[in-house]
């Protein structure tokens, strides 16, 4: 495994402990569809949460927020539906639930401890 699939793996194990302490129901990890693929779809208070999760070992190239353009944000709210769809009951495809995109920026230093944000609703 490369360097940097091994620390992207670190960062999404990290996200979905850190939600799940925080209350939110992981369902799914690394869910993928020909639109692409989303980190962490979570549960909570009602809501799907789909959660796109960037780690960096050093801000020295920017913040791991700043890693979301409004391309990347576009596809996430693309591939939220697509979740939505593929996962609704047959008798719930009117009823859709409320859903949310939210992102994880880790800062993970070699050695260090990891710093995590959690940005909700990024519209």
């Amino acid at each position: 495994m490369k360097a940097k699939d091994a620390l992207g793996r670190r960062g999404e194990d990290l996200a979905a402990a850190f939600l799940e302490v925080a209350g939110f129901r992981v369902v799914a990890r690394n869910w993928r569809c020909p639109l692409g693929e989303i980190d962490i779809v979570a549960h909570h208070d009602g809501t799907v949460v789909v959660v796109e999760v960037k780690t960096r070992t050093t801000d020295a190239f920017g913040h791991p927020f700043e890693a979301i353009t409004p391309a990347k944000l576009k596809r996430l709210h693309l591939l939220s539906a697509a979740w939505v769809t593929a996962h609704a009951d047959a008798g719930e495809a009117r009823r859709r639930p409320p859903v949310r995109v939210d992102v994880i920026g880790i800062l993970c230093p070699p050695g260090g401890v990891p710093a995590i944000q959690h940005l909700r609703a990024v519209s």
